[in-house]
């Protein structure tokens, strides 16, 4: 009996929603979503790029950056589909077997940038208190394992949730209210006791990000420790100047993570385009300021991009 509930919940479909009220704009609204997405997409691509084929830019900050820039993408591209399926009106539909793979990812990518933040937090800390150890401790044999734990550490916890799912009995409207698919907005549908989700959910999330934003605070403890000790105010300021980005990096992430919870969990009544607007902004804000951030802040890598674009600008010519 179980394993027909289950059988026939993998092949039941679902519907997606746009931003209600607005549908006759749905169009309008794609066009600045989907350059944000194409900003996101060739802003992490270049930083790959850059990573890979200049020497220079082959050291532990960077191969960490370049981390960042592959969970950035994989955080952003399994919702950007559906998403622009139902604003160009092309199917509301999703299967629910699909949809669960995309709960999936979204969580593990999300987990894992969280992880690679703490990493470059650690990097930080070893370059700044202990610079003469920095190449010795960090080499890439042990940056190849931190990023593979790291994406490792955020997927195996999450599995026990998607297996529930395919067990539950979905009894009522199969209308999602995003045009992605969120656990809690799945689970808000099922016709059963759906407590070992609500709280085995809210325990990883405490112990990923909870664990993660920890690590971070006590590492910039040490650093800020670290700094104070130096004599001169310009080596103060050209040690916090190496982590400006990092910090940025790690306010894009949790601040519009934090707002999302929060409307969620305490804003359950209010318009349904807030809970959509936070729940873009979660996914494709951090993939396009990121890249420009590090950009910006980072001399190597801006000049290597400027390189590049005025090689491309000689060559066209």
């Amino acid at each position: 009996m179980a394993m027909s509930n289950a059988s026939s919940t993998l092949s039941s479909t679902f519907y997606l929603t746009g931003i209600p009220g607005y549908e006759e704009f749905h169009h309008w609204i794609s066009i600045p979503f989907c350059l944000l997405y194409l900003v996101g997409v060739t802003g992490n691509c270049t930083i790959l790029h850059v990573v890979r084929t200049d020497p220079r830019l082959h050291e532990p900050m960077y191969y960490f950056l370049a981390m960042l820039s592959l969970t950035d993408i994989g955080m952003s591209l399994p919702p950007v589909i559906t998403f622009f399926r139902v604003l160009w009106s092309i199917s509301r539909e999703i299967q629910f077997n699909i949809c669960v793979v995309q709960i999936f990812l979204i969580h593990t990518f999300s987990f894992t940038e969280s992880s690679v933040l703490l990493a470059m937090a650690l990097d930080r800390y070893i370059a700044i208190c202990h610079p003469l150890r920095y190449a010795t401790i960090l080499t890439p044999r042990l940056i190849i394992k931190v990023g593979i734990a790291a994406l490792l550490r955020s997927a195996i916890p999450l599995i026990p949730l998607p297996v529930r799912l395919a067990f539950f009995p979905f009894c009522r409207s199969h209308v999602l209210s995003h045009s992605y698919c969120l656990h809690q907005d799945i689970i808000r549908l099922a016709c059963a006791d759906t407590q070992f989700n609500v709280v085995y959910g809210l325990v990883v999330i405490t112990m990923l990000w909870g664990l993660d934003v920890l690590g971070i605070l006590v590492s910039y403890a040490f650093i800020l420790h670290s700094v104070l000790k130096i004599s001169s105010r310009e080596g103060r300021l050209k040690a916090l100047n190496t982590c400006a980005s990092h910090i940025c990096a790690v306010l894009i992430l949790y601040v519009p993570m934090i707002g999302l919870s929060i409307v969620h969990r305490f804003a359950k009544h209010s318009s349904p385009f807030i809970h959509i607007f936070m729940a873009h902004i979660y996914l494709m804000v951090p993939p396009v300021l990121n890249p420009i951030i590090y950009s910006v802040k980072t001399k190597q890598i801006r000049q290597r991009i400027l390189h590049l674009v005025f090689s491309l600008k000689i060559s066209s010519v």
